[in-house]
């Protein structure tokens, strides 16, 4: 299996919604809180594309990287999720690092809040990485899906309707 930051990011953040995404099942579509942050990731920094590259490492795929200072920019709508956001970036610099890259540092937007997070990436945050990986691996090659986590976030999660749906035999 290979790793990206979006299984990460949902590790983090819901365990079901990442076994879910890894089975093909995606309910992204329906969700106007993605679709709003799609369009604030679009037009928050207009000349983001022009200053920074997108860059490819294998299966994953940095949006705006600064390959001069080399740094991590990384556009989210709030930062309800931030620990979730914080470990997607680190697994970012992690990738770079194994690429050659050393010196790589973070930063989270969120433009509608104004504010951003300086993200380093640590030895203990390998380590953690690592078991990250090693979780996610065993989650997504489980057979049974894991149970709803009943937690606030799942209110305004895509797949809410999924989730909570009763149904009748």
């Amino acid at each position: 299996m290979l790793i990206n930051a979006t299984h990460i990011n949902l590790y983090h953040v819901c365990k079901r919604e990442l076994w879910l995404h890894f089975h093909g099942v995606r309910m992204e579509f329906n969700s106007d809180l993605v679709a709003d942050g799609k369009l604030i990731g679009e037009t928050s920094y207009k000349d983001r594309s022009e200053k920074y590259t997108e860059l490819q490492l294998g299966n994953i795929k940095i949006d705006f990287y600064d390959a001069r200072n080399h740094v991590v920019h990384e556009v989210k709508r709030s930062d309800k999720v931030e620990h979730a956001y914080t470990a997607q970036v680190k697994y970012y610099l992690y990738r770079l690092l194994l690429a050659g890259i050393d010196d790589a540092t973070g930063i989270i937007e969120y433009p509608t809040l104004r504010q951003r997070e300086q993200v380093l990436l640590s030895k203990e945050d390998i380590d953690d990485i690592k078991m990250w990986e090693e979780d996610i691996q065993q989650i997504c090659e489980s057979e049974e899906c894991p149970k709803v986590i009943n937690a606030k976030i799942c209110k305004s999660c895509s797949y809410c309707d999924f989730c909570y749906i009763k149904e009748e035999y």
